[in-house]
């Protein structure tokens, strides 16, 4: 078949079209932890190292310059700095603390919403869908981009999703008390929410095609999902129902849920409300997504190669590129590992994985 462009090998391969060859480089699952960046370079020699370009990763999918959740930002601010961490304000108005000179998860201290005044007022100040600033796009310049480039278009991106937006507004533990003593309050989040983003990919799809409409979760753990099915169902399905009808209107090919932990519980309940595509599948939470493939074969799987490997030896690496091998075989898989790459891995080690895996790509 002819060359595609790299948008168009990206979705026909996650939809289960033919592809000219499977895209290389793309998405979560390959890139680094700063501090895995930092010991790179150092590695390599090269303090300037650009890892896409040495190891010739490929385009992909674009978003465009929009706000898609809060807006204008909060302040960012300090609130206290000691030679030991940090702890901060962000944009987002959630306050952690942070350990001095690491990437590590910070600690979670407090959160913009406490009560459904706090909501109220963070609807009205920060999450209007017409706020001026939402929409900065210079339109002629992103068609001409994507002239150049063949990038497919994505809306909707970390850490913007039905259930994740509000856990980052009260905490988890009050969005997980709240389905059973705020549920109304939850709805109105999650509804709210859903009329913002749909009224930002409508203002983009006036503009370009959308190939890929991206949601963020992140809603399950070793132990499988945080809310049951049925809650999943109750709660978060109606706002799927309205994403996948604006999808279906405006010709979208892919809907992706991005969940880390095990996922098992929540695949066939997205599928069902039209997500077709889910990443990463984090291996050491139980996912294996050979057992994913055999069991629904029209998911489009992105990633899920155990990261671990890297840190290991070429005969730990060597066995994911097998297994990556045999997911291409079976289509509908974006290679990559099953989440950002953790600062235990070698240079060399990565090179070497990175290496195999264009080979499969382009030699399957």
């Amino acid at each position: 078949m002819k060359q595609l462009s790299c948008g168009q090998r990206l979705v026909r391969c996650l939809s289960g079209q033919e592809v000219d060859r499977v895209p290389f480089g793309v998405g979560l699952g390959w890139y680094p932890w700063g501090s895995t960046v930092r010991r790179w370079r150092q590695e390599s020699g090269n303090p300037q190292l650009d890892i896409g370009k040495e190891l010739g990763y490929e385009r992909g999918f674009v978003v465009p310059d929009v706000k898609f959740g809060i807006w204008p930002e909060f302040e960012r601010k300090v609130i206290e700095k000691t030679p030991e961490y940090e702890i901060v304000r962000n944009e987002r108005g959630i306050v952690t603390r942070q350990i001095s000179g690491s990437d590590s998860m910070p600690e979670w201290l407090d959160y913009p919403v406490k009560s459904a005044d706090d909501w109220d007022r963070l609807k009205k100040e920060h999450l209007d869908p017409n706020a001026p600033g939402r929409i900065p796009q210079d339109w002629d310049a992103f068609r001409a981009c994507l002239q150049e480039t063949g990038e497919a278009v994505q809306v909707g991106i970390f850490p913007w999703g039905v259930f994740g937006t509000p856990r980052d507004f009260l905490g988890v533990e009050e969005l997980l008390m709240g389905f059973y003593e705020q549920p109304d309050l939850i709805r109105d989040m999650m509804d709210h929410l859903t009329t913002l983003w749909l009224s930002v990919y409508q203002r983009v799809a006036a503009e370009v095609q959308i190939d890929h409409i991206h949601i963020w979760e992140d809603m399950s753990g070793r132990q499988g999902s945080l809310i049951s099915p049925q809650m999943v169902r109750d709660f978060m399905m109606p706002c799927y129902r309205r994403i996948v009808d604006f999808a279906k209107a405006h010709k979208v090919r892919l809907i992706s849920v991005d969940t880390d932990g095990d996922c098992a519980q929540l695949m066939p309940v997205f599928m069902e409300h039209g997500v077709n595509a889910m990443m990463p599948f984090e291996v050491q939470a139980g996912n294996d997504i050979r057992l994913v493939r055999r069991q629904y074969p029209a998911l489009g799987i992105m990633f899920g190669l155990d990261k671990r490997a890297l840190a290991l030896g070429r005969a730990e690496i060597d066995q994911e590129v097998e297994k990556a091998r045999e997911m291409i075989a079976s289509g509908r898989y974006l290679p990559g590992f099953d989440h950002l790459i953790p600062p235990d891995v070698s240079w060399d080690n990565f090179r070497y994985a990175a290496g195999r895996l264009r080979e499969v790509c382009h030699n399957p």
